[in-house]
């Protein structure tokens, strides 16, 4: 049961990726230089987070929310600054993604991506804790997607 939702919550997320990728542009708002450069950071740095997240995760990195077992835990480099930051890129990246699709169907799209984070995230921090006892303390310095934003207390 858990292997199926973990799958289910990835491709959930995968879809909700392709379709700020693929849902046609709006015109809730114009879509001048500022926005066209605006979008083109917010996903260069949202790709950089996330594979900085990937690399620095080494043999612990998998697409499942469930952890590896016996794989260290990773609290280096941009995991000092943030606990996620695979999904902070995720939702950085789409944020830029939303700014250039200029509709409402890309702002309820982000958010359904955010939601579906948030609570991705939850989940595995719970058996994170379960599979290290240092995670509690690390959560607790360390901001979940933002700095400072989000510790455990």
């Amino acid at each position: 049961m858990k292997r199926a939702l973990a799958f289910g919550l990835v491709l959930a997320q995968i879809l909700l990726l392709v379709a700020l990728l693929i849902i046609p542009h709006g015109s809730v708002w114009p879509v001048n230089g500022f926005v066209v450069a605006t979008s083109v950071a917010l996903v260069v740095v949202g790709v950089t987070l996330a594979v900085q997240g990937s690399t620095t995760l080494g043999p612990a990195m998998t697409a499942s929310p469930i952890p590896r077992e016996n794989a260290p835990l990773a609290t280096n480099g941009v995991y000092g600054i943030v606990r996620n930051p695979i999904y902070t890129g995720l939702m950085t990246g789409g944020l830029g993604l939303v700014l250039f699709g200029a509709s409402l169907l890309h702002v309820v799209t982000w958010l359904a991506l955010v939601g579906l984070l948030s609570g991705k995230a939850r989940w595995e921090e719970r058996m994170l804790v379960d599979e290290h006892p240092a995670y509690s303390e690390y959560a607790a310095r360390v901001g979940r997607f933002l700095p400072g934003v989000g510790r455990i207390r």
